[in-house]
């Protein structure tokens, strides 16, 4: 059997030259793109258009920082066992971006590109498929999440205020459930043209930056171990004998 030829169309270096999809490094890329714009050209193989950029690089910042959210909670208690190792613990914390945290784009970005795929959309057949739509809910943000409102308003002055952005907040408005952040960002990645299996990816590159702060702040003023102590304290409090 023939053996596969290997192939990528990522990059490729020489002694002197270092080219990132088709792109000199230092002369077209180095102080010339943002690190959204980077992320854009890596994914799609071209540099987003202003809009595009605009559009993107709002959609993974909003991503950056929730707060003391599980999966920093896990960098930081990861970081207070192995503090020589910061990689660990931000991969530690980006393993939990799933179908209830982050991840959940993903979901939409693939509900709303297979909503599309037959035709116009049946929102009853949705709701029938999924017990749970991603990107429906918010335990705080009621009725409307900021981020959402924020995203959508970029989306509408950029010209990238679509049907996968309508379909969603029909979906919203039927169920009468908050369209939280995540729901908004995997609408507009399809906007945007992405595929929606890295769409999941844009959260784990956005919360690693997040992740990275709060391990500096950890470092600076530590509360993983006073959580470790609290928690071990309640925990097992009901099996101590009482003084």
């Amino acid at each position: 059997m023939k053996r596969k030829q290997l192939r990528s169309e990522l990059a490729w270096s020489t002694p002197d030259r270092i080219v990132v999809r088709g792109k000199d490094l230092p002369g077209e890329i180095l102080g010339h793109l943002n690190l959204g714009d980077m992320a854009f050209l890596e994914l799609t193989g071209r540099v987003p258009e202003p809009r595009e950029s605009k559009v993107f690089n709002a959609m993974v910042v909003t991503l950056v920082e929730h707060g003391v959210t599980p999966s920093a909670l896990v960098a930081r208690l990861t970081y207070l066992g192995a503090p020589e190792a910061m990689q660990a613990a931000v991969a530690g914390g980006l393993l939990g971006l799933g179908s209830v945290f982050v991840g959940s784009m993903e979901g939409v970005a693939k509900l709303c590109a297979e909503a599309f795929a037959g035709g116009t959309p049946d929102i009853a057949a949705i709701l029938t498929r999924y017990k749970r739509v991603p990107g429906l809910g918010h335990p705080l943000h009621k009725p409307d999440d900021p981020r959402t409102v924020r995203l959508f308003e970029i989306a509408r002055e950029t010209g990238f205020y679509g049907k996968y952005c309508r379909l969603m907040e029909d979906i919203a408005r039927q169920t009468k459930l908050t369209l939280n952040a995540t729901g908004a960002i995997g609408a507009l990645a399809c906007e945007l043209g992405l595929d929606w299996r890295c769409v999941r990816g844009l959260g784990v590159m956005a919360r690693a930056v997040g992740l990275v702060g709060h391990i500096l702040e950890e470092a600076r003023d530590p509360m993983a171990e006073e959580i470790w102590h609290r928690v071990d304290e309640e925990a097992s409090s009901h099996q101590k004998p009482k003084r």
